[in-house]
């Protein structure tokens, strides 16, 4: 656990970067800080190893303040992942991953045998143990720094805006892989961004700071969506909000209606070998063996927020739900998600009352 007790960041100049933090960020969870430029996100969390010191307040890991300990042999017990990954260009990829392990003596065999397990885990082939950073995309060396910040088993990562020196594609790839590493080995991690769609996704908790260092919103995503603090909370996290919290609740408990309601809507699912459906028939739309495309398809686990895009996507106003064979077991309506989701925010409303 991270926990910020009243800290304050004054710079010589008298700008305040932090002021009066008071934040605990759980064991085990990754906490996003998100703002604009210049609310001092990025000074909080240098702030964690000592890289910026705060000017009055106490920064606790685990109970102990960060103050009371050697910065250098404390940041060796911290990963630390930054925008461009931060790599050693004149040593290999294993010696950079290895970086951290051999300053804490482990044996040069034992390191470099750990750096080449860190690579399968962060999705690296061990063909590229003994290539250069120039050698690798700007994702593999995002990858490399990932690696490099696991390498000593910290029990806290920090990470710079770590994906934003990607391009759009790549950047999804390395989220998803990162949501999935954090699954496996559930550090603690802080992580700044500037990007609220990112901060949504990745994070278990946010905390939107404001301009001149004050805390605006700490929350879990869902939270932040669904009740934002203040205007400009609200404003920050955008007007689509009601939109993004469906990704927080699953299909489970819609009801669909079976595929015999077809018939009656002059309507034919057009299906495969395997009775998966590929496109819809009827007048106007395709045929049976020319069918119109199917939009997409959704199963129980899917959030509503899919659903929602698959039914406005789909040509015909009805989504298709499938079983975990991928066969379809019915259909939902526009107007049937939509009276559905009414109802439950109706009382999501009346419950917080």
């Amino acid at each position: 656990m991270i926990e910020f007790d009243g800290v304050t960041k004054v710079f010589p100049d008298g700008t305040t970067a932090v002021d009066n933090l008071d934040l605990m960020l759980p064991s085990g969870k990754i906490t996003v800080f998100v703002g604009p430029s210049g609310c001092g996100k990025t000074t909080s969390l240098r702030m964690i190893n000592r890289m910026v010191e705060p000017t009055s307040g106490r920064i606790l890991i685990d109970g102990a303040d960060v103050m009371s300990q050697d910065p250098a042999v404390m940041r060796r017990s911290i990963g630390y992942v930054i925008q461009h990954a931060g790599l050693f260009p004149h040593r290999t990829i294993a010696e950079n991953i290895a970086t951290v392990p051999r300053l804490l003596g482990v044996n040069r065999s034992d390191a470099m045998r750990a750096a080449i397990e860190l690579m399968a885990r962060v999705g690296l082939p061990s063909s590229f143990a003994t290539r250069y950073p120039v050698q690798l995309s700007g994702g593999q060396q995002q990858r490399v720094g990932v690696a490099r910040a696991l390498a000593s088993d910290p029990p806290v990562l920090l990470m710079d805006e770590p994906f934003s020196a990607v391009d759009p594609i790549v950047r999804e790839e390395l989220q998803t892989e990162f949501l999935r590493l954090q699954r496996e080995i559930g550090k603690t991690i802080a992580l700044v961004t500037h990007d609220i769609d990112e901060a949504i996704r990745l994070g278990d908790h946010i905390a939107i700071f404001r301009e001149q260092g004050h805390l605006a919103q700490f929350a879990t995503p869902q939270q932040l969506l669904e009740n934002p603090a203040n205007e400009f909370v609200a404003t920050f996290v955008g007007r689509d909000r009601g939109f993004r919290s469906l990704s927080f609740e699953t299909a489970r408990d819609l009801v669909i209606e079976s595929l015999d309601s077809l018939e009656g809507r002059g309507l034919a699912l057009v299906v495969d070998e395997r009775q998966r459906p590929v496109g819809w028939a009827g007048p106007g739309i395709g045929s049976t063996s020319h069918p119109s495309a199917i939009s997409g398809t959704f199963a129980e686990s899917d959030s509503l927020r899919q659903v929602t895009d698959v039914v406005i996507s789909s040509p015909v106003g009805l989504a298709v739900r499938v079983n975990e064979a991928g066969v379809a077991d019915g259909v939902l309506s526009y107007e049937g998600l939509f009276e559905q989701l009414g109802k439950r925010r109706l009382h999501k409303v009346r419950t917080t009352l």
